[in-house]
């Protein structure tokens, strides 16, 4: 598997600025040998020229790139097709070898998304199938772990700002009972100042019957 990258290699790529290429690899050399083998002794008629050449165009014109967020294949010899699937949307991941691919080291890495219908993008002729296989399984378990971890916080959050408000009208339903409770009529400033009212009248009464 390919670890070292020119920065003219991916003229075809937008990453984001945080996305790192983890893997680039083109289809392996020996994934020609079929076509070779029927293309040349066709080529005495002409046929097999065009075979061959069609052939090895595609595969210049075909790039594999992993990075951290996503995956990527490019395609096309006149044009330009780039497929892009990011990790959340992965669902299941396979690999495949020939004959010859299980000889040589080369096979096909499929990919399949949720909600989508069967393979969704294939790494066709790869070096090692096998350990690029293994390397995506690893981004998306560690994807799912960072998911998981988000939605723990969340819930935490969540948790917390329930207990406030659940704080908050239990204090606010207190104000109000305290408030209705107290009225002007039973202030103990009222109650005080009809005291003093009445022990007054009595005396002045009992000094006027004295006399």
């Amino acid at each position: 598997m390919d670890t070292e990258f020119e920065p003219s290699d991916f003229d075809w790529l937008t990453l984001d600025a945080d996305e790192d290429v983890l893997w680039a690899d083109t289809p392996h050399p020996y994934s020609l040998v079929p076509v070779l083998v029927v293309g040349i002794p066709l080529s005495l008629f002409v046929i097999g020229i065009p075979l061959v050449v069609g052939a090895y165009l595609s595969f210049k014109n075909t790039n594999y790139v992993v990075t951290s967020d996503a995956l990527y294949k490019k395609t096309g010899v006149l044009s330009r097709n780039v497929q892009r699937i990011e990790f959340d949307k992965v669902q299941d991941t396979s690999y495949s070898q020939s004959f010859l691919g299980a000889q040589f080291g080369f096979g096909s890495v499929n990919i399949s998304t949720a909600g989508g219908s069967g393979i969704e993008m294939s790494f066709q002729n790869v070096s090692e199938p096998q350990s690029l296989q293994t390397l995506v399984n690893e981004r998306l378990k560690r994807r799912g772990g960072r998911d998981s971890e988000s939605e723990g916080k969340a819930a935490v959050l969540d948790d917390i700002l329930a207990e406030l408000r659940a704080i908050r009208e239990a204090v606010e339903s207190g104000d109000g009972v305290s408030a209705s409770a107290t009225t002007p009529g039973d202030s103990p400033t009222d109650d005080a100042s009809e005291s003093v009212e009445s022990s007054d009248f009595d005396f002045d009464q009992s000094v006027t019957d004295e006399r």
